[in-house]
């Protein structure tokens, strides 16, 4: 088949025997190593000059990465990105900055990307471009005669029609990402969210096959949930039982029963409303008391964009209040850990916990919430507590305990309804969410992707 080239905002290039943790990177990864190919986007690093093109080869994948320049950064990623797209697309538009500045360097990123990226194509390349940092990249590729067909893959949820148009700039972005050949979405509610301001921003009505055209360009938008490598989750969860750290865990516990939840320190999450229900659950099921910890790990995204800095302060009064109020000299209700780790622990952690605790107020997908499931023992699997306003809910909520993030009495009692199920319960509840994740593993969602652009329009 012809090459994959990826696209996306930052390349986590891997080092040693280590796989970034990120949910897109190891998708990424995944879909490369198959088939081979680019991966290309920002270094991560700052540059004073417009430097070249740095290339790294590894195996069958080249890593293709550029500098941003320092305003660039500041207005293109903490700006438009950021403080601009990233709440409004998690329904959160109290903390939207918009500036036309910030705009400007919006698109001139993305043409910047769009030139740099052509010397590197080959004429029958697949361009997959992932995530809302590159809404407009199709479009500044179109203009610099880019024929190859272009796909786009969004992350996080698309935003209701009423929330899109609060963008000032929502009906030339919106065109922007129409230049795209496929679009994909990972729930139906952003598919139709989608349409909805294609209809109202753009007055163009969407056939039922999810194809239409602006002006003459034909496209198409479909649901493609993403999924994860099973058998690589289950056998890094199988192979932490031999860490030091996962011991070291099990034993600090003494006997204890673990809820874990792991997130990046972001308000998206409802790390905030997560700590104030399980502190309802020591408040209306007591016999938990000195029974259960409930471990966090939350380390730190953006830290240059203020609203995560009152996130951290939050989180850190609340787990101190917390403690204070029900801790005893052996035990401490909370351990919050501000820091990240390496994806071994992570699969160690997850495979300890009795109860996965995933309740973010928007997610577009939350692949943690799948590794939680695949993480488990089968003879003795813990419970996901999941949120209705995760994608993976749509996927999951057969066998998770589902909860409303926004009602902490309720979050409160699908803790106690997970940390009080039966063996034979727990069996059967993960049985159900492990037949739902190997049939859309993440093979499947790369595949169907993949297949659907080389195939459209045809």
């Amino acid at each position: 088949m012809s090459r994959l080239v990826v696209v996306s905002n930052r390349i986590a290039v891997p080092t040693g025997r280590q796989t970034p943790p990120g949910g897109l990177a190891v998708a990424v990864l995944a879909a490369l190593k198959e088939y081979g190919g680019i991966w290309y986007g920002w270094s991560g690093e700052v540059s004073q000059l417009d430097t070249d093109t740095k290339i790294v080869n590894k195996g069958n994948i080249t890593y293709a990465m550029v500098d941003l320049l320092p305003e660039d950064h500041d207005d293109y990623y903490n700006g438009f990105c950021n403080s601009v797209l990233w709440p409004l697309c998690h329904y959160r538009p109290q903390f939207m900055e918009f500036s036309r500045k910030e705009w400007e360097a919006y698109n001139r990123v993305n043409e910047m990307f769009a030139r740099k990226l052509v010397p590197l194509l080959q004429p029958d390349d697949l361009i997959w471009a992932h995530d809302y940092h590159l809404f407009s990249l199709a479009h500044h590729l179109r203009l610099m005669g880019v024929t190859n067909r272009l796909g786009f893959f969004l992350h996080i949820p698309f935003p209701a029609w009423g929330l899109w148009r609060s963008l000032p700039c929502y009906e030339e972005l919106l065109t922007f990402v129409c230049e795209y050949d496929l679009v994909g979405f990972q729930t139906n509610d952003d598919l139709i969210a989608f349409y909805n301001c294609v209809k109202y921003g753009l007055g163009v009505d969407v056939g039922n096959d999810g194809a239409f055209k602006v002006g003459k360009h034909p496209m198409r938008a479909q649901v493609f949930p993403i999924g994860i490598d099973v058998q690589a989750t289950t056998s890094a969860a199988r192979k932490s039982r031999r860490s030091s750290t996962r011991k070291r865990l099990i034993g600090s516990l003494r006997r204890r029963k673990l809820i874990v939840g792991i997130d990046r320190l972001d308000y998206s999450k409802g790390l905030l409303s997560r700590f104030l229900a399980y502190e309802r659950l020591l408040e209306l099921y007591p016999h938990h008391r000195r029974n259960c910890v409930f471990l966090q790990v939350a380390p730190e995204s953006r830290k240059d964009v203020e609203a995560y800095d009152e996130i951290r302060r939050e989180l850190e009064e609340a787990a101190g209040h917390i403690n204070g109020r029900f801790a005893d000299f052996d035990w401490a209700p909370i351990r919050y850990l501000n820091r990240g780790f390496n994806r071994g622990i992570l699969m160690g952690i997850l495979r300890a916990a009795q109860v996965g605790l995933v309740t973010p107020l928007r997610d577009g997908m939350n692949l943690v919430a799948k590794e939680y499931v695949a993480c488990q023992d089968p003879r003795n699997p813990g419970v996901l507590v999941l949120s209705s306003l995760a994608g993976a809910s749509r996927e999951l909520s057969d066998g998770a305990v589902m909860v409303n993030p926004f009602d902490l009495d309720g979050v409160a009692e699908g803790l106690e309804v997970a940390l009080q199920m039966p063996l034979d319960e727990r069996i059967h509840r993960w049985r159900i969410m492990m037949k739902v994740l190997r049939h859309n593993d993440i093979r499947s969602w790369r595949i169907s992707f993949v297949t659907t652009l080389q195939q459209w329009p045809t």
